[in-house]
């Protein structure tokens, strides 16, 4: 893992590997004491370069947490709702000269779309929701790897979910040779944007990550998919730890 990543939470550090049950009581405890959070649900992000697995390990854990009765589910952008589905293809598979500002937008919309509908209604009630991509992703990948700025593309998203936060951020790293060589021999518009691209998307994480090490847990994903797993696990349940209100 890179230096970059700094004060962030390392999975990977930890001596005591937390395990699913140990996952399971954090999140039961937290659902049972919301404390000064903005909803009762938990809004859980997940975030990462192409290749990462993230999706895959989102997957896993989204059957976790369903067998063992915690409302919660697995959601996406671009594409967790109809809309989305129309503007992740338009995106991933649409004409190559979209340029850099119609893509934001284009994800901005969807986001807006998804967080008006879908993500605030089931944070209000009660629901762990965990996310594949958000707007930590827009930051990367259009605010810095596009250079249309951080900051700018920051401010359409919170615009867009009207300051919408997760509470935690789980960032699986990799090397970009690495997550590409993963990616398979089809890639879509954005995995085709060179290694140059996806190396900035990489340290524009890191650097969230640095930036904000109360919320990302930072997790080696250069191992195998149980490996990962492991380390995520054992990540996010001590992050969770660190956010049950204490007793008065």
């Amino acid at each position: 893992m890179s230096e970059d990543s700094g004060q962030a939470e390392s999975a990977g550090a930890e001596r005591q590997q937390a395990t699913e049950p140990d996952l399971v009581a954090a999140l039961t405890a937290l659902l049972d004491q919301p404390g000064q959070r903005e909803h009762p649900g938990l809004f859980i992000t997940f975030e990462g370069g192409d290749g990462s697995g993230k999706t895959t390990l989102l997957a896993r854990l989204g059957g976790l947490l369903s067998e063992a009765g915690i409302p919660s589910f697995v959601t996406r952008e671009p594409g967790g709702t109809r809309l989305g589905q129309q503007l992740r293809d338009l995106v991933q598979h649409g004409p190559e000269d979209v340029d850099p500002r119609t893509e934001a937008l284009l994800y901005a919309a969807d986001r807006a779309y998804h967080a008006a509908g879908v993500l605030r209604p089931s944070l209000q009630g009660g629901t762990v929701v965990l996310e594949d991509r958000f707007t930590d992703s827009s930051a990367a990948y259009q605010g810095s790897a596009r250079k249309l700025g951080a900051d700018e593309i920051r401010g359409l998203s919170n615009w867009a979910t009207e300051n919408l936060t997760p509470d935690v951020t789980v960032l699986f790293d990799v090397d970009p040779v690495v997550g590409l060589a993963r990616a398979g021999s089809a890639p879509d518009r954005l995995e085709r944007s060179g290694l140059a691209f996806h190396q900035r998307v990489r340290q524009a994480y890191l650097d969230m990550a640095q930036k904000e090490p109360e919320r990302f847990v930072v997790v080696d994903a250069s191992g195998t998919p149980d490996q990962v797993y492991e380390l995520m696990v054992s990540g996010l349940t001590r992050r969770l730890r660190q956010l049950v209100p204490e007793r008065t």
